[in-house]
């Protein structure tokens, strides 16, 4: 393999921020693997690179003379990845895992924080090993024009909400129930929880009464296409797109999780593999410019997830599987006042586990 050409799905990247996301560890007991960790790690790095030879190479350029346009391709050229070992002796596991508010200093643990098109000379992936007073923190950089979120994760959670198994199930019976229906799955339950959350707590809409308003309240869903086209487990690439929907928000809030709840539900019923292919062939007409815990090197698995500062903007929601099965925990990106009044959003709050 020496050159993989990109498609418009991969494309669609190119001027955003990579995929960043880092795991917490307690160190090792054994005073022999905590010697032999970092060796341990870039050796097993460099091995794992030579089934991943996209990883290890550059973005490349090429012109094409019968229009005079410049197309991308991914140069598997064996240039390296970058590996980093850095130390935060003044930084403890419980600075991190149990900050209320996720701390600056978590975005300094990530390395290569450029846009995807500097590919074209610095790695496709960085890998940096942050020794903290009482553990590991792992960060690990993916070129999203590479890589999407199932394959930054084949390959190795700024506030954290965490729903508990118990409160999901809740949130998923109280939203079936009121939309007449068993169809909500306990994802869509939960977005729907975030969505009327969100807008019941912004612009100070926390008086728990509804205010009558004409503003749109809009939702989109990062839509994956590979079960829907279907495509092999084997690829590799960003064959994601994006699905919306909105409505009045006084019908948002005026309406209970159920009537959120089967919007979203209605948005998913039809993402098929018809719209995928529709969403390609429309780019060709006129083009726009994932196991989490699984993670195991021998001394347990992490005890959290952390993202970078990439394509943070205010509304944004990451949802990770908790360490405790079948609970979700969410990275919300928010205002700060927005924030504040979710946390005293008793509603809300009872469905979050502390």
């Amino acid at each position: 393999m020496s050159r993989l050409e990109l498609t418009p799905w991969d494309l669609q990247f190119l001027l955003l921020d990579p995929i960043q996301k880092g795991i917490l560890f307690h160190k090792p007991q054994s005073q022999e693997l905590q010697n032999s960790l970092i060796h341990h790690l870039k050796t097993a790095l460099a091995r794992t690179l030579d089934f991943f030879p996209p990883l290890a190479g550059r973005l490349g350029t090429v012109v094409n003379n019968d229009d005079n346009t410049q197309s991308f391709f991914i140069d598997c050229n064996n240039a390296g990845a970058e590996f980093t070992h850095a130390l935060a002796a003044d930084l403890s596991v419980s600075d991190i895992h149990e900050a209320k508010y996720i701390p600056e200093i978590v975005s300094s643990l990530f390395p290569l924080t450029l846009p995807n098109y500097e590919g074209l000379s610095r790695p496709l992936l960085g890998v940096q090993v942050t020794e903290l007073a009482d553990g590991y923190f792992i960060s690990c950089m993916g070129n999203h024009v590479v890589m999407d979120g199932i394959s930054f994760w084949h390959f190795f959670n700024s506030c954290v909400f965490h729903f508990s198994k118990e409160n999901v199930a809740k949130l998923k019976a109280k939203a079936n129930s009121e939309a007449g229906t068993d169809k909500i799955s306990s994802l869509q339950a939960l977005t729907a929880h975030l969505w009327r959350s969100i807008h019941n707590n912004n612009n100070n809409n926390n008086n728990n009464n509804i205010i009558i308003s004409s503003q749109k309240a809009s939702i989109y869903l990062l839509v994956g296409a590979r079960p829907r086209i279907p495509l092999p487990e084997e690829y590799f690439g960003s064959p994601v797109y994006v699905g919306a929907t909105e409505m009045n928000e006084t019908e948002l809030l005026k309406n209970g999780i159920g009537h959120a709840a089967m919007k979203i539900n209605e948005l998913v019923a039809q993402q098929t593999g018809k719209t995928a292919r529709k969403y390609v062939e429309d780019w060709v007409k006129k083009p726009e410019i994932i196991n989490v815990y699984g993670n195991d090197f021998g001394w347990g698995k992490p005890i959290a997830v952390r993202s970078g500062k990439g394509q943070k903007s205010d509304g944004k929601m990451t949802l990770f599987p908790a360490a405790e099965a079948g609970g979700i925990d969410v990275e919300a990106c928010l205002a700060p006042e927005t924030l504040r009044a979710l946390e005293d959003d008793v509603e809300f709050m009872e469905a979050c586990t502390p």
